[in-house]
């Protein structure tokens, strides 16, 4: 499998930015949030398969799947979030591993959100982790969604912790100043990661 480093960080730490950086090195940026979101779309079984257990109701006006609604009916209702997540997390890791086996950089960047919450670093090679204070994401989340302070601390405890996820990183980029600033690290790391590549592959070839 080719060699993978998972970028993981809580809401508002600026996973998006740092994983742009690495775009545009040219690596492979494979976003569990977009594959999440793909198989689901309409016409596909999984979007007809939720709205067959919630009801249409759960799709909107263009048959889309509406999010806002379900995400409020599965914090409220535990086995259904259970029945919803046995349906869609296979589908979302089946279709993350197509990606990577089609990537053409000599690693991939794969952009997991809820990494530690349930345990996917056990999944990759390496854990990047986009690090912030517990302030920084509660401003940053407060500007990008126009969301008060107690429901972006509501959304930051619902995640894994701080120390959770850097329990876990072999790498951390600090995120807490300006954006521009985290391009040395990127390169740095950008470096680092072909060359651990390159060892995994001439270590396979052994």
């Amino acid at each position: 499998m080719r060699y993978t480093v998972a970028l993981t960080g809580g809401i508002g730490s600026g996973k998006s930015t740092v994983a742009d950086a690495f775009a545009l090195l040219g690596v492979n940026v494979i976003d569990a949030d977009i594959i999440a979101r793909q198989v689901v779309e309409p016409g596909t079984p999984a979007l007809n398969a939720i709205a067959e257990r919630f009801g249409t109701d759960m799709l909107t006006a263009e048959g889309a799947l509406n999010r806002r609604l379900l995400r409020e009916h599965i914090f409220a209702h535990p086995d259904d979030k259970r029945w919803l997540n046995a349906l869609l997390h296979p589908l979302i890791q089946q279709e993350t591993q197509r990606q990577i086996a089609r990537a053409s950089s000599p690693w991939v960047l794969w952009v997991v959100p809820l990494l530690v919450e349930n345990r996917l670093y056990e999944k990759a090679n390496r854990v990047l982790v986009v690090d912030v204070s517990r302030n920084t994401q509660l401003q940053r989340t407060m500007q990008r969604d126009g969301v008060t302070r107690e429901h972006a601390e509501q959304i930051l405890s619902a995640q894994a912790t701080r120390e959770e996820r850097l329990a876990v990183a072999d790498d951390v980029i600090d995120n807490n100043g300006a954006p521009e600033a985290i391009a040395s690290d990127v390169a740095r790391l950008h470096a680092l990661y072909l060359k651990l590549a390159a060892q995994a592959v001439s270590q396979e070839k052994t």
